[in-house]
């Protein structure tokens, strides 16, 4: 076992693309935080969930859980708070058409769904039938720069579910960044705001000043990681997408932040991981590889 550094921070989104919030400790057990990702929005132009690679007005809007949800439990109502105050719960009347005006795109809210209905989780219309272009537009790359590898990722299933059935997560229920990753960024392109709520992360963990690698979660790929009570194992890089050049709360858009992943992070920041023991997500908690 090798300690590697602290958890810093923890985070739980009650809806897919919205912001989250920030917390002390969470418990995490096989579907990763309990209760993060439990809403999505559905668009119903196009059809299918979606987030905000391609509705990207769902990053300005914030959710929060009305009552704590429970392990094993359904996603209880959230309360949706747009830029200028207004305010929506999910079991509202009128939701659907407030959210939809809110986003300017027509959706509706869902809460998550069993896993035997596929059809809820099948990928929507593309908004072009050139699968390349399609895949620069939700990636946000400029011409001549590459698309991800996607390498450790479920392609067999994600190319015809927006996210894997039962769960409203782009691959893996955790994900995981570190400080020193977003500080290269930062020392990199000192214009830009490489702000943690851009990158959406379950764990943000501080690493120790021993570790190798600008952006050190990348060596731990394939291995266990200890995060405090919990366990996890890191499944894959987490590829970047025009997500983190969204504005949201007081940050503007900015291209540039991506740019800088591309160019230096081989268009990978933070890491993906499964949970092998649950446990408690706790700011202070040990961070140890195995």
């Amino acid at each position: 076992m090798t300690r590697v550094g602290a958890i810093d921070s923890v985070w739980r989104y009650p809806a897919k693309s919205m912001m989250g919030d920030c917390f002390s400790s969470v418990p995490v057990g096989e579907g990763g935080v309990v209760g993060d990702r439990g809403w999505a929005v559905r668009d119903e132009k196009r059809g299918g969930i979606r987030g905000a690679k391609k509705i990207g007005g769902l990053m300005r809007l914030h959710a929060r859980y009305v009552e704590e949800p429970q392990p094993g439990g359904s996603p209880p109502p959230i309360e949706v708070t747009a830029p200028d105050g207004q305010r929506v719960r999910s079991d509202d009347d009128d939701v659907h058409t407030r959210l939809s005006r809110f986003l300017d795109h027509p959706v509706t809210l869902w809460p998550l769904q069993p896993k035997e209905d596929l059809d809820h989780y099948r990928r929507g219309a593309p908004d072009t039938d050139d699968v390349g272009a399609e895949m620069r537009a939700m990636f946000g790359r400029d011409p001549g720069e590459p698309l991800p590898t996607f390498e450790g990722i479920p392609l067999d299933v994600l190319v015809e579910y927006e996210s894997p059935p039962g769960t409203y997560f782009d691959a893996f229920p955790v994900h995981v960044v570190t400080d020193r990753s977003l500080a290269t960024l930062a020392a990199l392109a000192p214009d830009s705001e490489f702000d943690v709520r851009r990158f959406r992360p379950n764990v943000v963990v501080a690493v120790e000043p021993g570790v190798d690698g600008e952006f050190p979660e990348q060596s731990w790929i394939g291995q266990r990681l200890d995060v405090g009570d919990a366990e996890l194992e890191v499944t894959a890089a987490c590829p970047r997408c025009v997500m983190v050049t969204r504005d949201l709360a007081e940050l503007p858009a900015d291209r540039q932040v991506l740019r800088t992943i591309v160019r230096h992070a081989d268009q990978n920041i933070g890491v993906y991981a499964n949970v092998v023991r649950r446990g408690t997500l706790q700011t202070g908690a040990a961070v140890t590889l195995s």
